[in-house]
This record gives C-alpha cells, structure tokens and sequence, in this order.
C-alpha cells in the first residue's frame, strides 16, 4: 500500500510539474510574441532599388505585419557601416540593401549578422566616368586623381580595373568621397574621374561624361538583405514572412512592369523612359546562387588584399538557414 500511495504521489508531482512546464513554455512564447511591437528596417533607394521604393510606397511590409499589431519603420541610412552599426546595437532587425562588402566587414568586426537573400546585382550599374577625352582605358588612370567612395562595390571595380591592366591602387591618386562630391568634384576638374552608380551616373553621362569602364567582367555588385542573428534565432517566422513580402514585390514588378516604373521614377526624380533605362542595368532575383557566394569570396579577397578586412569569415556561415 505504501508502495502504490509513493507511486500514484509521485505521478501526480509529474503531472502538476508536466502541466507547470507546459504552461511556463507556453506562456514564455506567448511573452515573446508579443515582446514584438515593431521591426525596423532600412529605406535605401539609391542607386535604384525598386523592390524598397515600391514596398514602401504601397505599405507592403505594414500590411503584412498589421493583422498582429506589429508596426514597420523605415529608417534612410544609406552608408554600410553605419547600417550595421544600428544593427549591432540593436536599432535595426533588418538591412534591406546592404553592400556585400559592408556585410563581409561587419562580419570580419564580430557584428552578428545573417544574409537571407541577393538584393540585386548590376554590373553594369557601378562605374568609372570621366570628361577627359584622353582617357579611354583603366591604364590611362594611372598617375591620374580618382575620386570614389572607399570600401565598396565602386571601389572594387576600380581596383579590378585596375589590376587587368597589371596594375595597382596604388598607380592612381584615390580620394576617398562620397558618390554626390565625386560628381561634383568631376565636373568642376578637381578629379580625373568619379566612381560613379544608379541615377546619378545616368545623369553625369547624359551631361556629357563618358564611361570608362564598369563592372562587367570585373565584378556582380552584389548587394544582399541582412538580419539581426539573434532576431533570425528568436523569430524565424518574422524573418520568413519578410522574404516573402519580398517574393511578392518581384512578382508585381514582372506583372506590373509600368505602372512599378512609373511609381519608381517619381521617387527618383527621372522620367519613366530614364528609369526604364537604368532598370535594365539591374538583377533583382533574390536567389542567393551559387555563383552569387563564389563573388562574395571573390570580394573578401578584394576587402583583406586591400586592407579593409583582417579577418576571414566563413561565408557560407552568414548565409540564414531556415
């Protein structure tokens, strides 16, 4: 008897600390679905993402989110660096539009980070003009001022330019700038030549500055969308219902070709014909390729021989899994 009272206590004490459990599990993801009021995400228009402009026009992420009360904030920080910074600390969950170069470093520095997927490609949209006529060719920049963003896709174009022709960063005058002062500087002789993208460079050679060369045949541009890793591990499904929203945005810009270019224009100040224009020089799919990670070791290579990245990051690592 004595046996059975032990047996039929201790069964109990399992099914109270059973039911206990269950409810601290229960209540413990109840408590962190709520914890989320709001995910904040950058706006980065430039040099044309059209994906961003039209899924903050249209509110998409917010009519994703509403039903569960979870409100979207756009945040316009447009350099690398400064993104990443915001996410280490804590400010950002998502970097939509983020360089691969400012996604490799950030890793290299210890800041925790995942890529979920290729933003765009545009080879064709990164690019070295110039007004001096005597320039055609990477080779005839050497000795010459070159003015240009650091760190970045521009830059690597550049530097791959730049060796094809057997030689060095170090064979031309570079001056770290923004791609606005670059232009500004080229037009008024300060430079030899701007490290120049997106609309802005669609301008300077409509105004007359010739393309020196480009990253076709030299590099992808990639640009990816990053995710806070402890946000990726805490809300997978955040993360999965964001992709999706991005999923969607691709199959209406297919569907809905003019009127998205339409839409696109009057927030980058071009004409429709102009935007179209510039549209051609972008990839939008958001498949993370195989080809995709052989060109962001290729620009790890680029970021530790120039300097700009001490420690190699294991790429494949980055990428999110679901």
């Amino acid at each position: 008897m004595k046996i059975r009272k032990i047996l039929a206590s201790a069964t109990c004490l399992a099914l109270i600390g059973a039911v206990v459990v269950g409810c601290s599990s229960t209540n413990k993801v109840e408590e962190n679905k709520k914890s989320i009021s709001e995910i904040n995400l950058t706006y980065v228009k430039a040099p044309l993402n059209v994906p961003s402009i039209i899924q903050k026009q249209d509110g998409l992420f917010e009519k994703e989110f509403e039903k569960d009360n979870i409100a979207v904030n756009y945040h316009e920080i447009t350099s690398g660096p400064d993104q990443t910074q915001a996410l280490a600390a804590g400010e950002l969950q998502f970097l939509h539009a983020l360089g691969g170069t400012s996604a490799l470093i950030a890793a290299s520095n210890g800041i925790d980070l995942k890529i979920m997927n290729t933003y765009s490609r545009s080879p064709k949209g990164f690019m070295i003009l110039t007004n001096n006529d005597n320039i055609t060719s990477a080779k005839d920049l050497v000795g010459k001022k070159v003015g240009g963003p650091k760190g970045t896709i521009l830059h690597q174009v550049l530097v791959a330019a730049l060796n094809k022709e057997g030689y060095t960063i170090d064979d031309v005058e570079f001056l770290n700038m923004s791609i606005p002062d670059s232009t500004t500087a080229l037009a008024d002789g300060s430079i030899d030549a701007a490290l120049v993208a997106g609309p802005t460079a669609l301008q300077a050679i409509k105004n007359g500055s010739k393309v020196v060369v480009n990253g076709e045949g030299l590099v992808d541009g990639i640009i990816v969308t990053a995710v806070s890793k402890q946000f990726a591990e805490e809300h997978p499904d955040i993360v999965d219902r964001f992709m999706k929203v991005e999923k969607e945005t691709l199959e209406y810009m297919d569907k809905n070709y003019d009127e998205a270019m339409e839409k696109v224009s009057k927030e980058v100040g071009l004409s429709v014909e102009e935007t179209k224009e510039l549209y051609g020089w972008y990839d939008f799919n958001m498949d993370l390729t195989d080809k995709d990670i052989e060109e962001l070791e290729k620009t790890q290579e680029f970021l530790i021989e120039n300097n700009m990245q001490e420690k190699k990051v294991d790429i494949n690592e980055l990428i999110y899994k679901k």
